[in-house]
């Protein structure tokens, strides 16, 4: 019933129980777990991955703070990839991509050559996006726009009111996890009470982003329904209902998680 949008379970937090974890999570309702890429390296780790478990599914991308160590002919690389992917049932899309302008030293002009070079094989295959916005939901807004790339998810969502419309217009999800369950993270549950449940989706960023119960442990998959419990109580609304609410919103960000069971 539940979709846990944004996963990296080919982290190397998971590398001792990673099954266990995969399994534990469908035993709480997660029946499907979107772990993106970050750098051509996990390519195949992730594909391989999301075959391997029950209910995976994968994005291929790279990720802002990867682009450091990225060269130009990864792009090459992600474009083959792609086009490998686009007969698999549980390749869904391409992430995780965007801009981190949080992170002191990156560059932020390669950066963004990423980001709109991934744009432009987003709008050329037709594929949605998942978005890295870390201080950087305007600049993220304005490649979707430029490129007109109206579907995907706006990962870890943690903007204004303002900026989260305009990802709303441009037909983007909003992401929302472990920040959501603590009381002083005052504006993020405002946004998550009070957007139209139309725009939002479920995430955890295993093992990142962990939940008030988990500070400073690490996350995982079958956290989603208790974070969506939180998020049906600021809204009023029973888990079941968010739970409906949000996996249909899932398969609109991500049109092809409807065939990921395949």
């Amino acid at each position: 019933m539940w979709i846990d949008t944004h996963c990296h379970l080919d982290a190397c937090e998971f590398d001792a129980d990673r099954e266990a974890v995969a399994r534990s999570a469908q035993a709480a309702g997660v029946s499907r777990m979107v772990i993106p890429a970050v750098e051509r390296a996990n390519f195949a780790t992730v594909r391989a991955l999301a075959h391997a478990l029950d209910g995976g599914a994968y994005a291929l991308g790279i990720h802002p703070l990867y682009t450091p160590r990225a060269a130009d002919g990864d792009l090459d690389t992600l474009r083959a990839e792609i086009e490998a992917s686009l007969a698999d049932p549980r390749f869904v899309g391409i992430g995780e991509i965007g801009l981190d302008f949080f992170v002191p030293g990156l560059d932020e002009a390669r950066q963004r050559f990423f980001y709109e070079a991934q744009l432009k094989l987003a709008r050329e295959f037709e594929l949605p996006v998942i978005c890295h916005v870390r201080k950087s939901q305007d600049a993220v807004l304005k490649g979707l726009r430029q490129f007109a790339i109206k579907r995907g998810i706006a990962h870890a969502f943690n903007g204004s009111f303002q900026q989260a419309h305009g990802f709303i217009e441009q037909g983007m999800r909003l992401g929302f996890g472990g920040n959501v369950t603590f009381e002083r993270a005052r504006q993020i549950r405002r946004l998550a009470a009070e957007l139209p449940l139309e725009a939002i989706v479920v995430e955890t960023d295993a093992p990142d982003i962990s939940p008030a119960w988990l500070y400073k442990e690490r996350n995982t998959p079958d956290q989603v329904p208790r974070i969506g419990a939180v998020l049906a109580e600021l809204r009023g609304l029973s888990a079941e209902a968010l739970a409906l609410g949000t996996m249909a919103n899932a398969h609109e960000a991500l049109p092809r998680l409807a065939l990921s069971h395949a």
